[in-house]
């Protein structure tokens, strides 16, 4: 994967049974998290999401199997390695662990709940 011509400080590859689509779907939920956490800024090419902002890099590559995270750190952010790691890694838990909403199919008592209006007044 390509990252810009540096070696990655950061390399994480997840199993995932989400699909392609679930996985866009999950890529772009963490992307999003991690955007607001470290102001990154990212666009799709194909099926990977290259990410950048000020001393960051990276692309996450998505499959119907698997995810592929690649990141370089500028010299001042190598310092914040880990915490940076950790949190890449809560996200990547966060969305693997449960599909992407749109994805999910309700559960017969979430259906039921959502039949369930109350009943129009009588005048």
């Amino acid at each position: 994967m390509y990252t810009g011509g540096y070696v990655a400080d950061i390399s994480i590859k997840r199993a995932h049974h989400l699909g392609l689509q679930g996985a866009r779907e999950a890529a772009d939920t963490m992307a999003g998290r991690l955007a607001e956490k470290f102001d990154l800024s990212g666009d799709w090419q194909g099926d990977v999401l290259h990410f950048r902002r000020s001393g960051v890099q990276g692309s996450l590559a998505v499959s119907d199997h698997d995810m592929k995270l690649e990141v370089t750190l500028g010299f001042m952010l190598k310092m914040m390695k880990g915490p940076i790691e950790a949190a890449v890694h809560e996200q990547l838990e966060k969305v693997l662990a449960a599909p992407a909403r749109s994805s999910r199919p309700k559960t017969s008592e979430a259906k039921a709940a959502a039949a369930k209006k109350p009943a129009p007044r009588k005048k």
